[in-house]
C-alpha cells in the first residue's frame, strides 16, 4: 500500500483528498502547513507528495525545493495540486522540482490516474528495469547510475523524471515523438490523459541543463507539427 502525504492549508480539500484516495487503496497522511508536512515526511517517509502552492509560511514552491534538497526525500515524486493555473505557475512548479502539476478544480478520476502513473514510475533506482550503465548519443553521455548527463559544455544532475525523459529520447535518438507519445511512453499515462504542457515544461528544463543556448537547442529539437527529437548531429 503506497503512502501519500497531502500538504494543503485548506482542511476541507485535504480531508476530501484523504477520503477519496483511501477508497483507491492508498494510505494517506495530511498536513496543513509546509513546515509541518516536511517534519511529518521525515518521520514517516511517504511514496508521493501532493502539494498545494498557496500556503501561509513556506509556500509549495519552497517546500518542493526543500524536498529536492533533502537527501532523505529528494527522490520522492511531487505532484502539485493547486488553483494556480497559469503557464508561468506551472513552469515555476517544474523548476522547483515537481514531477506533475494538476490545476484545481480537478477530476478525481484524472487525479487517480496520474497518481497511479507517478507511483509506477517512482521505483527506486536499484530496482528499475535493467538499463545499460550509460547511453551515448552523439557527443552526449547519460550515466544511468548517477543520473548525470555530460555534454561538451559540462555535467548536470537530472531529477528522476528528467532522466526518464532524456533516457527515452537518447535511446531512440533521431526519432520524433509527439507529446501524447511521450506522455504514454515516459509518464506511463493512459491514452488522452495528461497535458502537453507537462512535456513542454520538462523539455524546457532539460534544455536549460544541457543546451549551450536553451533558446536555440542543438540536441533536443522541436520538429514543427510533429514533436521532439534528440539529434546525434547537433552541428547540422
Amino acid at each position: 500500500m503506497a503512502t501519500i502525504l497531502v500538504i494543503d492549508d485548506d482542511e476541507l480539500v485535504s480531508r476530501t483528498l484523504q477520503r477519496a484516495l483511501k477508497l483507491y487503496g492508498y494510505h494517506v497522511m495530511v498536513s496543513n502547513s509546509g513546515t509541518e508536512g516536511l517534519q511529518l515526511a521525515r518521520r514517516h517517509r511517504p511514496d508521493l507528495f501532493i502539494l498545494d502552492i498557496m500556503m501561509p509560511g513556506a509556500d509549495g514552491y519552497q517546500v518542493c525545493r526543500q524536498i529536492r534538497g533533502d537527501p532523505l526525500l529528494q527522490e520522492l515524486p511531487v505532484l502539485f495540486l493547486t488553483a494556480k493555473a497559469k503557464d508561468e505557475d506551472k513552469i515555476e512548479g517544474f523548476r522547483a522540482g515537481a514531477d506533475d502539476y494538476l490545476s484545481k478544480p480537478f477530476n478525481m478520476e484524472e487525479l487517480q490516474l496520474r497518481v497511479r502513473a507517478i507511483l509506477r514510475r517512482a521505483v527506486p533506482k536499484d530496482v528499475k528495469e535493467e538499463k545499460p550503465s550509460e547511453v551515448v548519443a552523439g557527443n552526449v553521455v547519460l550515466d544511468c547510475r548517477s543520473f548525470k548527463v555530460t555534454t561538451p559544455n559540462g555535467t548536470a544532475l537530472l531529477t528522476n523524471v528528467q532522466f526518464d525523459l532524456l533516457y527515452h529520447l537518447m535511446s531512440n535518438a533521431d526519432q520524433v515523438f509527439n507529446s501524447q507519445q511521450l506522455l504514454q511512453d515516459v509518464w506511463d499515462y493512459p491514452r488522452d490523459t495528461g497535458s502537453p504542457e507537462l512535456v513542454r515544461a520538462h523539455i524546457k528544463n532539460l534544455r536549460e541543463k544541457i543546451e549551450p543556448v536553451p533558446s536555440a537547442p542543438k540536441y533536443i529539437r522541436t520538429i514543427q507539427g510533429h514533436g521532439y527529437t534528440f539529434t546525434t548531429n547537433p552541428d547540422q
